[in-house]
């Protein structure tokens, strides 16, 4: 499948996405295009379950290996090779809504005596919305830049279990993160659900932006 998805890749991002470019870049200029990753909701390991995303190269740039099991309380995002990129962790504290942490590479580390040292500083957290007094019912989360749940920097919007998603910037109301389904025009293939493309603006770091899917994963499925 992977073989598969990596050799329609190029052909299928022209037909669908015809302006997005890819860029090996982790953060895109303001100047620059419109970035396309395939996400495909498996792991390479037989005994996971997670995430593969290539690139419209069908390059390997991320993947999420959860052994199977109950829901985990922590995920953390890997680059091709392995290497941590960001860890998501779930909040501890007694919610009532479903919040998570965003460290940048490991959330914790273990020094030479193997002690556990503490938790980074988070770089972006994402809040569940609840649908009770508020009018959108279009939304599904909102992400803040480090810790903050009363000042949010993203809105995200649409339908995660139909893989249509929006992530907009708050103040500015401009698209940040685009989720959408993955079809491919010749030959009648169809990738169904578990297969999508996940679409990165300019000037958004496309890590953070696989970060909410795998949070919106976690939310939603």
């Amino acid at each position: 499948m992977f073989r598969f998805l990596r050799s329609m890749s190029r052909t299928v991002h022209e037909e669908v996405h015809h302006d997005d470019q890819a860029h090996e870049e982790d953060k895109i200029g303001d100047g620059g295009a419109c970035m396309s990753l395939t996400v495909w909701r498996k792991s390479l390991l037989m005994s996971c379950n997670g995430f593969t995303v290539i690139d419209s190269n069908g390059n390997l740039v991320y993947r999420v290996d959860n052994y199977r099991g109950r829901r985990p309380q922590e995920v953390t995002l890997m680059d091709g090779t392995g290497k941590p990129i960001l860890t998501m962790r779930r909040r501890k504290a007694l919610r009532l809504v479903d919040s998570w942490l965003v460290y940048e590479g490991e959330a914790t580390s273990t020094d030479h005596c193997g002690t556990v040292k503490s938790l980074k500083m988070p770089v972006c957290s994402l809040r569940k919305h609840v649908n009770i007094l508020h009018a959108n019912r279009n939304v599904l989360a909102y992400a803040s830049l480090g810790t903050s749940d009363r000042r949010y920097s993203y809105v995200i919007e649409g339908s995660y279990a139909h893989r249509s998603c929006k992530v907009f910037e708050e103040q500015s109301r401009r698209v940040m993160a685009e989720i959408k389904r993955k079809e491919a025009i010749k030959g009648g293939v169809s990738f169904g659900l578990e297969v999508f493309l996940l679409v990165v603006h300019p000037g958004f770091d496309r890590g953070l932006a696989m970060a909410l899917v795998l949070l919106l994963d976690q939310m939603f499925s």
